[in-house]
């Protein structure tokens, strides 16, 4: 059976040590200046530019990381909170809407993704880095649209993503569009070029 075509973008799931993910997320800002719609799953990285980031300096502000090679990440989006008291009563955040945002910024998390369906996925992606691409995201569900990019799994170093193996779920199959576990290659609490990982492919 031919695997589902939905999209979520990076879903958190659980800890390179197996534990699951229980969670726990960092409360982040968006600032109104922020022309970018934002959604549940898309990926994001730290801007501290004075016109859009957080007044108290208490909260973390992030923009939506890039999807391509040598591109910062800093976690990815679970939920959004209200801010000042006022609840948008919206699944997603729109362009230029000053929000909190709840994200999971441990490098240790292991997130499933689905592939976009443009390359040939093989038994030999794990260990290799990948970029991503984006798709439509929803203000429907407010789930994000971004997929692996199936064109690019590879040894290269500067690839945010380490695809670590086909996630074990009933009806995934190797195949386009399957669901792959990856990690955050160039995370920005890993230290940066000294923490990300080359990816493996045995001459």
């Amino acid at each position: 059976m031919a695997n589902d075509t939905n999209f979520w973008g990076l879903r958190p799931v659980k800890h390179y040590s197996g534990s699951p993910w229980n969670g726990v997320t960092e409360k982040c800002y968006v600032g109104a200046t922020y022309g970018t719609a934002m959604y549940i799953g898309d990926n994001v990285m730290i801007n501290n530019l004075s016109a859009d980031s957080d007044a108290t300096a208490l909260y973390t502000s992030v923009e939506r990381a890039a999807l391509t090679a040598a591109s910062l990440q800093y976690g990815v989006i679970v939920s959004f909170d209200e801010i000042d008291g006022v609840d948008h009563k919206k699944v997603y955040n729109p362009a230029s809407t000053e929000r909190y945002i709840n994200v999971c910024v441990d490098p240790t998390v292991i997130y499933h993704i689905r592939d976009d369906g443009s390359g040939t996925p093989g038994r030999t992606w794990p260990f290799l880095n990948a970029t991503m691409v984006a798709g439509t995201s929803s203000t429907i569900t407010g789930l994000s649209g971004i997929g692996l990019d199936a064109t690019t799994p590879a040894v290269d170093q500067t690839a945010p993503l380490l695809i670590i193996r086909l996630a074990n779920l009933p009806n995934n199959a190797l195949g386009d569009y399957a669901i792959w576990e990856v990690m955050l290659n160039t995370h920005q609490l890993m230290g940066g070029a000294a923490g990300q990982v080359l990816g493996v492919a045995k001459a």
